[in-house]
């Protein structure tokens, strides 16, 4: 950050302010450094791929219903159809019913979702631990409110209620039996001569089933993987050893803890010492929980989450009718209006539609983008001012999100541990009135790590400087592989190997060149490949938002080509209108240059995404998976000149020459496979 003096812009002498502007960012420096490890996120492991047989088996679905899945009508081997989409939670979805609207799918029958889970839902399929809620609100952030005509249940949804809303998407468009679950997609193969996309899956069929291999055959292939779907722990010596029930909270052990997700008690743990590692925005929602069952519960901590307010309620149905869905476009409105707020773009006196402590944190703009600022040039001296710029911005916050802290736990000792000493946008905000106030409990001790994490488990319990801590629980709490996993590739993010035109890997092509797209959506050498977006768009902080932008633009490409050349066209972004695009995008990359000094943990990747190269060519790599500095209100803007100009440009359009069997041009029905 800025000196004093350059902090107040104008080289005159420091205010009050700026003084504390400058302490806080030395602060912020010294915890960071704290938590800076050369091994990244190779301190981490996949649950799935852990090598202990222990954690690899806590990867497994606890939730599929086998009997019925495999009572259900198989995807026959070589199967093919006109859609494969890769991801059956909101993402996946929602890339459907874009697809069914604009008639491009001429119903469900050209359309097969493939998900590893048993059932839709994505992340809310997969985690289903005590008390939780979605972050966002939830008329903001369940898709498609007004065309199912479903009015929450609350301001914060509960994760069953988020769970019941995908399963009533798939009903309302008649996708239920277009899903293919228990399937991981393990690659993906373009055919040139065939024109389609060939992919190779493995089904599971429950643990008293075989499974199966078979390939499946698409002229489109959608990525929707979701964000926050594959846990991982860290590599802590000793871990599979501990002698006591061990689970991970993206897939809760309720036989262990009885209880159910809606429940204030968990009678499995009567009497029990529980420890619970971790102290991310899951473990917000689950400590009060644990607190009141548990005879004991420690909280291992390395880095404080910041905690505001929650101010939840329950829906008023006159509010709702009268106010909230009053009128036809109501929910993109709503959603853009959150967004407004996030990206320090709300006007004075604009209405405050969500009202929550989310639009409390225009500084968060530093990670999203901000319409109300111009492109940052990348110079020493711009870049220094507008950090500075965001930490002034951030100030009132962050100091009040600290008070507050302060103003809850009564232990002045335990209230300093969970301070959290980093700017807003470095980890996701939490928000719980009921977290802090947990740690007034007799039996809530928080051990708290200085930001070196746990040393080691034993089979008694985990180690922190030198001191072990008896357990009989362990809870892992540790999140999820990042996004941004193999510089944001999306064969990386989906956890495939992706072969296009030649053989050419999309993993290498990232590695090789950085960031590669046009809009974020699709990549030169890839036809027919479309993915929701991390790079090279925006990013909202509600992810719905994110997702329902590109399945509208993803939609569109596959529509306006079509009508151009025909069912099964071939679209192919060009390398020169990639070239482009990722110019265009690095020219955006200095307004993210506050995550810089971000302590490592989820959104930077361990601290490997921000590091500053110095070599000019891995310089331009990383400026090329930025996102535009405009935020989404930006990204929409371009998106909709696009649009309205019509001829896709940048795009290569040729009509198919075979068919969906690679010799016509018939696509078959579902009877035929």
């Amino acid at each position: 950050m800025a000196s004093a003096e350059e902090a107040n812009g104008n080289g005159s002498a420091p205010t009050p302010e700026d003084r504390r502007l400058l302490e806080l960012s030395q602060r912020y420096a010294e915890e960071a450094d704290k938590r800076r490890r050369e091994d990244g996120l190779a301190q981490f492991e996949r649950l799935q791929e852990s090598g202990s047989a222990r954690l690899r088996a806590l990867a497994q679905d606890p939730w599929a219903d086998h009997a019925a899945l495999n009572a259900r009508r198989a995807v026959p081997d070589g199967a093919t159809h006109k859609f494969v989409i890769l991801g059956a939670g909101y993402g996946g979805l929602l890339f459907a019913v874009r697809l069914l609207a604009a008639g491009v799918a001429r119903g469900p029958d050209d359309i097969l979702l493939v998900d590893a889970a048993g059932g839709f839902g994505g992340t809310w399929y997969w985690n289903r631990y005590p008390g939780l809620r979605c972050d966002i609100e939830s008329y903001s952030y369940m898709p498609l409110l007004e065309e199912t005509g479903y009015m929450p249940a609350s301001k914060y949804a509960t994760g069953a209620e988020l769970r019941a809303h995908a399963d009533r998407i798939a009903a309302r468009w008649r996708l239920q039996d277009r899903a293919l679950f228990r399937a991981n997609a393990t690659a993906a193969r373009w055919d040139d001569a065939a024109q389609r996309w060939t992919v190779d899956v493995t089904e599971g069929r429950g643990p008293e089933g075989q499974s199966r291999a078979l390939k499946l055959h698409a002229r489109y292939l959608l990525l929707a993987p979701g964000i926050i779907t594959s846990p991982h722990v860290p590599r802590i010596p000793g871990l599979a050893s501990f002698a006591g029930p061990l689970f991970h909270t993206a897939r809760w052990d309720y036989a262990v803890t009885g209880g159910s997700e809606t429940a204030a008690v968990l009678p499995g743990l009567e009497g029990k010492r529980v420890g619970v590692l971790g102290t991310g925005a899951t473990t917000i929602q689950v400590v009060p929980r644990l607190a009141s069952s548990a005879k004991e519960l420690y909280v291992f901590q390395r880095t404080p989450s910041a905690v505001s307010w929650r101010g939840h309620r329950a829906t008023d149905p006159e509010e709702w009718r009268t106010k909230i869905a009053s009128k036809p476009g109501w929910q993109r409105e709503r959603m853009l209006n959150l967004d407004l707020f996030l990206t320090n773009a709300a006007k004075e006196g604009q209405e405050n539609m969500v009202a929550d402590g989310w639009t409390e944190m225009p500084a968060y703009s530093a990670i999203i983008g901000s319409p109300s600022h111009g492109i940052i040039e990348p110079t020493p001296d711009k870049i220094a001012a507008h950090v500075a710029r965001l930490y002034k911005l951030d100030l009132a916050h962050t100091e009040a999100v600290r008070a507050r802290t302060e103003s809850i736990v009564q232990n002045p000792e335990t209230a300093a541990k969970l301070k959290a000493w980093y700017p807003t946008w470095c980890k996701r905000p939490c928000f719980s009135d009921e977290y802090l106030q947990a740690f007034n409990l007799p039996n809530v001790h928080l051990v708290d790590t200085d930001g070196r994490g746990v040393e080691a488990a034993t089979e008694r319990g985990l180690v922190v400087a030198g001191q072990e801590y008896p357990l009989d629980v362990l809870v892992l709490s540790t999140g999820y592989v990042t996004p941004r996993i193999g510089d944001g590739s999306p064969a990386a993010r989906t956890g495939i190997g992706i072969h296009g035109r030649h053989g050419t890997s999309l993993d290498d092509k990232w590695q090789r060149q950085g960031a590669s797209t046009l809009h974020g959506v699709c990549s030169h050498g890839f036809p027919n490949l479309f993915f929701a977006p991390m790079g090279q768009s925006s990013q909202a902080a509600n992810n719905i938002l994110t997702l329902e932008v590109a399945s509208e633009h993803v939609v569109h490409c596959i529509r306006v080509a079509e009508a151009r050349a025909g069912a099964g066209a071939v679209v192919e972004v060009t390398s020169a209108a990639e070239e482009a695009w990722a110019l265009e995008i690095a020219k955006h990359a200095a307004w993210f240059a506050g995550v810089a000094g971000c302590t490592p943990g989820y959104i930077t990747s361990e601290g490997e995404g921000w590091t500053q190269p110095t070599d000019q060519r891995e310089m331009m790599k990383q400026a090329r998976g930025a996102n535009l500095s405009g935020g989404m209100e930006s990204y929409i803007k371009v998106l909709q000149e696009y649009w309205a100009e019509g001829s896709l440009k940048g795009m290569d359009v040729t009509p198919a020459t075979a068919g969906m069997d690679g010799r016509n041009l018939r696509f078959p029905t579902s009877e035929e496979h």
